[in-house]
């Protein structure tokens, strides 16, 4: 009898520890390993996430504006040069009182013609030749002048010039009076005036030294003294010339 009370209680307890949930079962390594790794909390990296580069949108300013320049229409010019040649009228001083030992001492006056022909290379310097003969007589007297100038110019006005004359000439006379028979300095000074620069408009000279003497073609005048012979003590031989220049 004691055995069956044994027996049911037996019972009643393993029974009342089923209900509980107490359930003996062996447990393995493998899983004591199992439940080791699952205790350890893995907490996983947080990477943040790569910063998106910002693109920013270039504006390119438009390009100014062109300024379109016209081109400069130069108008034809005729060709021109600094070449001239010129024909006038000369009167003519020769006073042999220089106190030389001579009875043929005195003072003639006479008149010819005068030609020249030179080339202005710019507005400040040229070079001219001339020659003069005089025909018409007072005493008796004639002379005869031939030389090669430098021409120092100065500009006054577009058509206004004066110049000035230096070189070396040959002079001589014949009459009654002593006759000169000479060679050396001669010097001069005179002016000239373009008659084609009113009509045109134009400086007979309208540019800087450039190496060519810009001057327009047409007609001028001139007028100059000059000393046909220059030395100390020797006879007086002076002229007055006008006449008309042409400038190629």
């Amino acid at each position: 009898m004691k055995k069956i009370q044994l027996s049911l209680i037996a019972l009643l307890a393993s029974s009342s520890f089923i209900m509980a949930g107490g359930d003996i079962q062996e447990v393995t390594p493998y899983e004591v390993e199992d439940m080791a790794v699952a205790e350890i909390e893995v907490v996983p990296e947080i990477i943040p996430p790569a910063p998106i580069p910002v693109v920013k949108e270039v504006v390119t300013p438009p390009p100014p504006p062109v300024e379109v320049i016209p081109p400069v229409v130069v108008p034809p010019v005729a060709s021109v040069s600094g070449a001239y040649v010129g024909l006038g009228l000369v009167a003519s001083r020769y006073d042999t009182n220089c106190g030389c030992k001579s009875k043929k001492s005195g003072v003639d006056k006479t008149a010819g013609l005068v030609g020249r022909a030179g080339y202005d290379f710019n507005k400040y310097i040229g070079v001219e030749a001339r020659g003069m003969i005089t025909k018409l007589k007072d005493d008796g007297g004639t002379i005869k002048h031939a030389g090669a100038f430098v021409k120092p110019m100065y500009p006054v006005t577009n058509a206004l010039n004066t110049y000035g004359l230096i070189g070396l000439a040959k002079t001589t006379t014949q009459g009654s009076l002593r006759r000169t028979d000479v060679s050396g300095l001669a010097l001069g000074v005179g002016v000239e005036y373009d008659l084609s620069a009113d009509k045109k408009k134009e400086a007979k000279y309208d540019r800087e030294f450039d190496g060519i003497a810009d001057q327009e073609k047409g007609f001028g005048v001139f007028a100059d003294y000059e000393k046909l012979y220059y030395k100390s003590g020797s006879p007086k031989l002076d002229t007055v010339s006008v006449g008309v220049t042409y400038d190629f």
